[in-house]
């Protein structure tokens, strides 16, 4: 056996056991399809804006209300008669018939906890041995990859010092429906011997370190012999679609240039996440590379202020940002044919108060709060729910974390009436807490 055979079936052998806890991507493809692998292209892009948007100064701002709840921020009317917005997202308001503001989530918990963003399921409540396993952990158990060479599940998001701020992970499914993470740094999911995702951009190294494992395979009877599952792990790993669609460089300057760039280096206020609208295209990418739900989280939205309201200079750098990078993507999305097909959902971990204090700025406030959605082939275009004068508490159509989980999963295909998932102890599990309806409003 040559060196470059050698290495090059030792770096195959390494990343055979991809998973956590040493379970193997050829034993998760097994498992996916014991669940049983649909052919449905339907997909979600979860945004988790890491902490809490300040909901009164971005989508459900009160002019009328005195200086100390309204803010700095004024209303400007949008492209869909009677809805305004924050004037700082004017690219959003020129295009809000794609976009579904809601305006009355109820039920957050008050403290630092990603868990609720990412399954629906309120941390303070009981919950099932393993623990709840996250969105697209539950869909890449249900509907699996639809093809072999693309995961079922890709996690964008950056691993933040701040441990709440984290995806939960895929509880008591297990890790054999962990997401594939190709940008976290502590792991080389996207390794053939020392290539790792920080290296795509040197295409030419790539693809020869492909070339030489894919050469081993066609000569060696001890891969050729691998069952069909193993093949397929093998097919991912070597496979250019993932790398293709984080490769940036393919795609055209002036879409780039329309989503932005951010440092993926600089995490907001050290312990947050980097402010990074190239996500938002890669996550575009990834779904039309064939992956089913993409989660990300961007930049930090637990302000606070202090003497100085420091609160409005962080939303004057975030607000338009956010701006440019949603509504590149939704735009993008519609250009493409993908509106009916994709679900768009933006939320964070609660709202904030709507007085702002001289010592905190606008503090944690879990009695409302505001998500945006789009696409799906969704009745948007519309406002749903209402606050009370000063933005406190929902006035109207209260809405749950579960009823937006019911409502993504329906666009995925998923009856939450009649679907459940066994827990480690094999019971049956519903996906939302019971007789959880869907948002109706958005169909």
């Amino acid at each position: 056996m040559n060196h470059v055979a050698r290495q090059s079936r030792r770096g195959f052998l390494k990343i055979g056991s991809l998973g956590l806890g040493g379970l193997s991507l050829a034993e998760l493809l097994r498992s996916e399809a014991k669940a049983g692998i649909a052919s449905s292209r339907k997909s979600v892009i979860l945004i988790y804006l890491v902490g809490g948007p300040p909901h009164q100064d971005m989508f459900d701002l009160k002019p009328a209300a005195p200086a100390e709840i309204r803010g700095p921020w004024k209303p400007i009317p949008t492209n869909v008669p009677g809805i305004e917005i924050c004037e700082a997202f004017p690219m959003m308001a020129r295009m809000m018939d794609k976009f579904t503001v809601i305006r009355s989530l109820v039920g957050n918990q008050a403290d630092h906890d990603a868990v609720q963003v990412f399954n629906g399921r309120d941390p303070r409540k009981p919950k099932p041995g393993g623990d709840w396993p996250q969105f697209g952990s539950v869909v890449a158990r249900l509907q699996g990859a639809v093809e072999p060479a693309v995961p079922a599940f890709v996690s964008l998001c950056y691993p933040c010092t701040h441990p709440p701020y984290n995806e939960p992970g895929p509880g008591f499914l297990g890790s054999a429906f962990a997401p594939y993470r190709p940008i976290d740094p502590g792991r080389k999911e996207l390794g053939v011997r020392e290539v790792t995702v920080q290296r795509l951009a040197d295409r030419e190294t790539l693809l020869r370190q492909m070339d030489q494992v894919r050469q081993f395979a066609d000569t060696h009877d001890s891969l050729r012999a691998m069952d069909s599952f193993n093949a397929q792990a093998f097919s991912l790993l070597t496979s250019s679609k993932v790398a293709d669609a984080l490769d940036l460089s393919r795609e055209d300057p002036r879409t780039v240039a329309r989503y932005g760039t951010g440092d993926p280096k600089i995490f907001m206020d050290e312990n947050g996440a980097p402010r990074v609208p190239q996500s938002f295209l890669m996550a575009r990418r990834l779904i039309e590379a064939g992956v089913r739900v993409v989660t990300l989280n961007y930049s930090k939205w637990d302000w606070h202020g202090g003497p100085n309201n420091s609160i409005f200079k962080r939303e004057q750098e975030d607000f338009p940002a956010l701006d440019q990078c949603l509504s590149a993507l939704v735009e993008d999305l519609h250009a493409r044919g993908l509106d009916e097909s994709c679900t768009v959902v933006v939320m964070g971990e609660f709202g904030r108060t709507p007085r702002i204090s001289n010592i905190v700025g606008r503090d944690h406030w879990p009695n409302v709060n505001c998500v945006v959605m789009a696409g799906g082939g969704m009745k948007n275009g519309q406002v749903i729910g209402s606050t009370d004068r000063i933005a406190g508490e929902a006035a109207s159509r209260p809405v749950t974390f579960g009823e937006i989980y019911a409502t993504l999963y329906k666009n995925l295909g998923i009856d939450v009436a009649t679907t459940t998932v066994q827990d480690i102890e094999a019971r049956p599990q519903t996906l939302v807490e019971p007789n959880t309806r869907l948002i109706q409003e958005l169909f």
